[in-house]
C-alpha cells in the first residue's frame, strides 16, 4: 500500500516591518499618519502612533519579495516584485485590480502620472516599460539605457497662474487631461547617464553624462519662480548635480540643437557623506530636499528663495569688495550658483542604516519624515523649521525621534525558538530581544531585554522561559509579570543548546566551555524589600557536571530519560547514560561539526545535522547509522522530529525547510517562503504546525492540513513547475536572447510571457479551432458538444467568451503565441463580434494589434482581402454608434451637472443674504 502523508501549507508570517523595498507615508485619521512598508512578498500598512497593523496585502500567486512601491491618492499603489511582475492594488478593495509582466528582473523604481491612468516601470533589466491602467497593457517600452534604471518621473510644464477666475468652470464635467497626461519623462540609470525621452514619438530626445560613475538616485519639482522642471540626481560619489529642464507647452514637438539643450547642468553640490547615495526627495511643499546614504545619516538641504539668494550674494560681494577692493576674480559669488541656492540644514542621524524615506506632513513649526531601517524598524523624525530662519543661524536645528515601529519585529536575526506545551504561544529570542508571540493572532503580547540569545525553551506550565546566552548565562522570565526572575552564570564559554527534561524536573546545558552541566528546578523563597513578607519564585540549582574534551554544540536527552547525547566539535557525538555518565555510543561519520540533534519520541532513532550538508540516521540500540542524506544545497542549521513519529523538520543556510520521512528515507515536502538562511525550527507539541525564522527577520507558521501527499505525485509535480518555468523562460523576449539588431532598438513592445499566457494562448487555439469547424459545418451536420452543453450558443459567441476570460493584461502576449492559420479565423470572427456590436472595444483592441503584428503577412495574403473588407465595415458602423452613444451619454452628464450647480451650489454669503431680503418689514401707528 502506497504511503501517504498530511500536507504543510504556509498559515503566516510576521515579524518583518520593513524589508528592502522603499517606503511610502499617507495621511490618516491619526496624527502620524500610516506608513505602507514592503514586508518580503507582502505590503503592510501600519498605523505609525500607535505602531498597529492597519491591512496586510499579499498576492497567492507572488512567490518574490517586493522590490518597489508607489500610490496614487492614497487609493490606487502599484507594487514592483523581484521577479519582474507588477501589481496594481485598491486600498478600498484591498484586491489586485490589475497585473502585468514585463520585465525580466526586479522592478526598481514605479511612477505614476498626475492623471493616474499611465504608470511608468524601471527595472534591473535596464528596461522602462509605459503601462495603460484603462487598457491594462502595455503601451512600449523604452530600450537605451545600459543598466538598472535607478529614477524616473513624468515631466510636465508649470502650471500657469489664471488671473480671472473662469465662472463657466462648474460646468466642465472632466477635467482637461491632456496637460496631467505628461509629453516627457526623464530617467537615470546605474551607467551613469540621465535621458531625455519623448513619450509622443517614443524616442529619446536626449542624452547627457549624468555622473562620472553610477548613477544612484533621482528627484524633480517645479520650480515656480524659474517656472523650470529641476532634478536633483546622486552618483556613487558625494556629489549631487542639479539639473533644469526647460519645458514648453510644445516641448514635445520642438526639436532643439545641441547647443540649447533642455536638459542643462547647474552645479554640482557635495555631501558631508562619502559614500553613495540611496534616496534623493523633494518635499512636496515645503522648500527642502532629503538625501541618505548607506549609513545612518539623513542630510536635509534648505532651498533658499531667489530673494534670499539676493541678499547672500549681495552680502558676499560687499564683504569681499571691503577686504579686497574692486578685483573681480573668478570665485566671484553669482545668483547661479547651486551653493547659494541649496544649503544644508540639517543631519539627522537614524538608529540604525537607513533603507528608504519619505516626507510626512509637515507644519510650519516642523518638518517631519518617516524612515525604514535596516535594523527591522521604522522611525519617525520631527525637525524643528523655525519661520525666521536668520534668527536660527548659528544653531542647528533640533530634531528628534517622534515614533518609532519596534514591537512587532526583532531588530536581529532571531536565534532560537519555541512552542509552549498547549500550541497556543510562540517564544523568539534575539541578541538582545525576545518575544512571546500568538499563534491564532500573531500579534506580539510580551518582549524582554536579554543578552545573546542562542537557545530558548517554555518550562512546564508555559509561564516561564529560559533562555541561554552567548556569556554563559541563564536567564529566566515569567511571562505574567513580564520579568527577568533570574540570571544565572552557568558557563565560562557560549551556552550553544539547552533541553528540559521529559518529566519536567530537570535541565540540562551544554556550553562551548566543554562541559554539560545538569540542574534541578526549585522553588526559592524571596523577601519582599521592606517587609518581613516572603513571595516563592522559580530557579534552578546546579547538580552535576560532565566534562568533556571539546566544545559542545548541541546536547539532547532521551524522552526516557535513559541516555544523554552530546555533540562536539570534533566532528563527533557522544552518548552517555544519563544516570551514571558514563559513556555508552561514539557516532563518527560527519566531516563537519554536527550543528543540530533530536532522538525520536520512542527513544530509538536520533537525528544529527552537519555543517557538511547530510543529515544522518542512527539507531541508539546499536549505534549504527541507518542512513546518510544529503539533504541541503548549504549547512543544516537544525533538525527536529515531529510529535510521535519518526518524520522530522530540517532547516538550513540555503533558504528552505523540509520535510522527511525517518523511516523511508525520503524527502516528502519542501517548505519554500524564506528568502535567506534559516537559523532555527520548533515543531508544536501536537504536531499540527511548525514555527521556522530567518535572516529575513521572518517568522513563519506552517500548518498541517488535510491535503494527502503521495511521494510520486509530489516529485511529478515539481518536475511540471521546473519545466513550466524553463518554457516561459525560453518564450519570453528580452534583450539576452536578441540578436544585435533588436538590442538597438528604442523601443519595444511591452510584455513577457508566462506560465498564464502560454495557458491562455492554448485555450484561443483550441476554441478558434472548434469555432471554424462549427461554421464551416454543413447545415444538416451535428455540432460538437462543447455547443450543446453550454445551451447551443453560437460559434462567435463561444470564441468571444474564451477571449474575454483571459486578463487585459495577458491578451497579446497569448495572442502572439497562435500561428498565422489561427490568426486569418480569428480576423473572421472580429468582423462577426463587429455585425453583432458585441464587445467593440475588446473586438477593436484585437483588430488593432493582429494588423500591427502580422502586417506584411496580411498584406501579402489576397484572400483575406475579402475578411478584412468585411471588418471594416462591420467595426466601423459599431464604434460609430458607440461613439454616438458615448456623446450622449457626455451631453446628459453635463446637463445634470450644471443643474445640480444652480440647486445646490451657493457663494460665501448667498444663504444669509437671502433670509435677510425674505424678513417683513414692521411697521408703527402712531396716533
Amino acid at each position: 500500500m502506497v504511503k501517504s502523508y498530511l500536507r504543510f501549507e504556509p498559515d503566516a508570517s510576521f515579524g518583518v516591518i520593513a524589508s528592502n523595498s522603499n517606503l511610502l507615508w499617507l495621511p490618516s485619521e491619526s496624527s502620524a499618519g500610516e506608513v505602507v512598508t514592503g514586508a518580503l512578498e507582502s505590503v503592510i500598512g501600519w498605523d505609525v502612533k500607535k505602531g498597529e497593523k492597519q491591512f496586510k496585502w499579499n498576492d497567492i500567486d507572488i512567490k518574490t519579495e517586493v522590490s518597489c512601491l508607489a500610490s496614487y491618492d492614497s487609493d490606487i499603489f502599484a507594487v514592483g516584485y523581484a521577479d519582474g511582475t507588477i501589481r496594481v492594488w485598491d486600498a478600498k478593495t484591498e484586491t489586485v485590480v490589475v497585473s502585468f509582466n514585463g520585465h525580466k528582473s526586479a522592478v526598481t523604481v514605479l511612477k505614476f502620472d498626475q492623471s493616474g491612468t499611465r504608470l511608468a516601470s524601471g527595472s534591473r533589466d535596464s528596461n522602462i516599460i509605459v503601462w495603460d491602467l484603462i487598457a491594462e497593457v502595455g503601451l512600449y517600452k523604452l530600450r537605451s539605457h545600459k543598466d538598472q534604471i535607478t529614477g524616473l518621473d513624468f515631466i510636465y510644464p508649470p502650471v500657469k497662474v489664471k488671473t480671472e477666475p473662469e465662472e463657466e468652470a462648474v460646468m466642465q464635467v472632466d477635467d482637461d487631461g491632456e496637460a496631467a497626461m505628461g509629453k516627457l519623462l526623464v530617467s537615470v540609470s546605474k551607467d551613469g547617464f540621465i535621458k531625455l525621452w519623448d513619450l509622443t514619438a517614443q524616442h529619446c530626445m536626449e542624452t547627457h553624462v549624468a555622473h562620472r560613475g553610477e548613477c544612484w538616485a533621482m528627484s524633480t519639482r517645479v520650480d515656480d519662480e524659474s517656472k523650470t522642471v529641476v532634478v536633483m540626481t546622486a552618483g556613487g560619489e558625494s556629489e549631487l548635480r542639479v539639473w533644469h529642464i526647460d519645458v514648453d507647452d510644445d516641448a514635445a514637438l520642438t526639436v532643439r540643437g545641441s547647443d540649447n539643450p533642455r536638459v542643462a547642468l547647474q552645479g554640482v553640490l557635495l555631501r558631508q557623506s562619502k559614500d553613495r547615495a540611496v534616496t534623493v526627495l523633494f518635499h512636496p511643499s515645503a522648500p527642502f530636499v532629503a538625501v541618505h546614504g548607506t549609513d545612518r545619516a539623513v542630510e536635509i538641504l534648505r532651498i533658499r528663495t531667489s530673494a534670499e539668494v539676493h541678499k547672500s550674494v549681495a552680502r558676499k560681494r560687499r564683504r569681499r569688495k571691503e577686504k579686497g577692493g574692486d578685483v573681480v576674480s573668478e570665485n566671484e559669488p553669482s545668483e547661479s550658483d547651486v551653493h547659494e541656492k541649496y544649503v544644508p540644514y540639517v543631519i539627522v542621524r537614524a538608529s540604525a542604516r537607513v533603507r528608504s524615506i519619505d516626507w510626512a506632513s509637515s507644519s510650519g513649526e516642523s518638518l517631519q519624515f518617516v524612515a525604514s531601517l535596516a535594523s527591522n524598524n521604522v522611525e519617525m523624525y520631527s525637525v524643528s523649521a523655525p519661520a525666521d530662519v536668520k534668527k536660527s543661524k548659528g544653531e542647528p536645528p533640533e530634531y528628534n525621534r517622534t515614533y518609532a515601529l519596534e514591537l512587532p519585529g526583532h531588530r536581529t536575526d532571531v536565534r532560537a525558538l519555541s512552542v509552549s506545551s498547549d500550541d497556543g504561544m510562540i517564544a523568539s529570542a534575539a541578541n538582545g530581544s525576545m518575544k512571546i508571540w500568538n499563534v491564532k493572532t500573531t500579534n506580539c503580547i510580551r518582549t524582554f531585554e536579554c543578552g545573546y540569545a542562542l537557545c530558548c525553551t517554555f518550562l512546564p506550565g508555559d509561564s516561564i522561559i529560559v533562555v541561554g546566552t552567548k556569556e554563559g548565562k541563564i536567564q529566566l522570565f515569567d511571562v505574567a509579570s513580564s520579568t527577568l526572575l533570574e540570571e544565572i552564570d552557568a558557563h565560562e564559554g557560549a551556552l550553544w543548546s539547552l533541553q528540559v527534561s521529559a518529566d519536567g524536573r530537570a535541565l540540562v546545558t551544554g556550553s562551548a566551555d566543554k562541559t554539560v552541566k545538569f540542574w534541578e528546578f526549585k522553588v526559592v523563597q524571596d523577601t519582599v524589600p521592606g517587609t518581613t513578607r516572603t513571595v516563592a519564585r522559580m530557579s534552578v540549582k546546579h547538580r552535576r557536571t560532565l566534562e568533556l574534551s571539546e566544545d559542545v554544540l548541541s546536547v539532547r536527552l532521551s524522552p526516557d530519560s535513559k541516555y544523554v547525547a552530546v555533540s562536539l566539535l570534533d566532528n563527533t557525538i557522544k552518548v552517555f547514560y544519563m544516570d551514571s555518565l558514563k559513556f555508552f555510543l561514539n557516532l563518527y561519520g560527519h566531516k563537519l561539526p554536527v550543528l543540530s540533534m533530536d532522538i525520536s519520541w520512542d527513544s530509538k532513532l536520533l537525528i544529527s545535522s552537519s555543517a557538511d550538508k547530510n543529515i544522518k540516521i542512527w539507531g541508539l540500540d546499536f549505534g549504527d547509522c541507518h542512513r546518510s542524506l544529503f539533504a541541503h544545497e548549504d549547512s543544516i542549521m537544525a533538525v527536529e522530529f515531529a510529535a510521535q513519529t519518526h518524520n522530522f523538520f530540517s532547516a538550513s543556510k540555503d533558504g528552505l525547510v523540509k520535510y522527511w520521512d525517518g523511516d523511508k528515507f525520503e524527502n516528502i515536502q519542501k517548505l519554500e517562503g524564506h528568502r535567506a538562511e534559516v537559523w532555527a525550527i520548533a515543531v508544536a507539541p501536537s504536531g499540527e504546525f511548525v514555527v521556522s525564522a530567518s535572516h529575513d527577520k521572518s517568522i513563519r507558521i506552517w500548518m498541517q492540513t488535510e491535503d494527502q501527499v503521495f511521494l510520486e505525485e509530489e516529485r511529478e509535480r515539481e518536475m511540471e513547475e521546473l519545466y513550466e518555468a524553463t518554457l516561459a523562460g525560453s518564450l519570453s523576449t528580452g534583450d539576452e536572447n536578441g540578436d544585435e539588431k533588436e538590442a538597438d532598438e528604442v523601443t519595444t513592445a511591452g510584455g513577457r510571457q508566462t506560465t498564464e499566457t502560454l495557458v491562455a494562448g492554448e485555450r484561443i487555439a483550441e476554441a478558434l479551432e472548434l469555432g471554424i469547424a462549427d461554421l464551416e459545418r454543413p447545415a444538416e451536420g451535428d455540432r460538437n458538444i462543447v455547443f450543446t452543453a453550454q445551451g447551443g450558443i453560437s460559434a462567435e459567441q463561444y470564441v468571444l467568451g474564451v477571449v474575454e476570460k483571459v486578463r487585459a493584461a495577458q491578451l497579446q502576449d497569448a495572442l502572439l503565441l497562435l500561428p498565422f492559420d489561427k490568426i486569418v479565423g480569428l480576423l473572421r470572427f472580429v468582423s462577426l463580434w463587429a455585425e453583432h456590436g458585441w464587445n467593440v472595444p475588446l473586438a477593436t483592441r484585437v483588430l488593432g494589434f493582429l494588423v500591427r503584428m502580422y502586417y506584411k503577412q496580411i498584406v501579402a495574403n489576397e484572400v483575406m482581402r475579402q475578411t478584412l473588407d468585411a471588418v471594416r465595415t462591420n467595426l466601423r458602423a459599431a464604434v460609430s454608434r458607440q461613439r454616438d452613444e458615448i456623446g450622449y451619454n457626455v451631453a446628459g452628464l453635463r446637463e445634470v451637472r450644471r443643474r445640480y450647480a444652480e440647486t445646490r451650489e451657493r457663494g460665501f454669503g448667498e444663504e444669509e443674504e437671502r433670509v435677510v431680503r425674505t424678513r417683513k418689514r414692521e411697521y408703527v401707528t402712531v396716533n
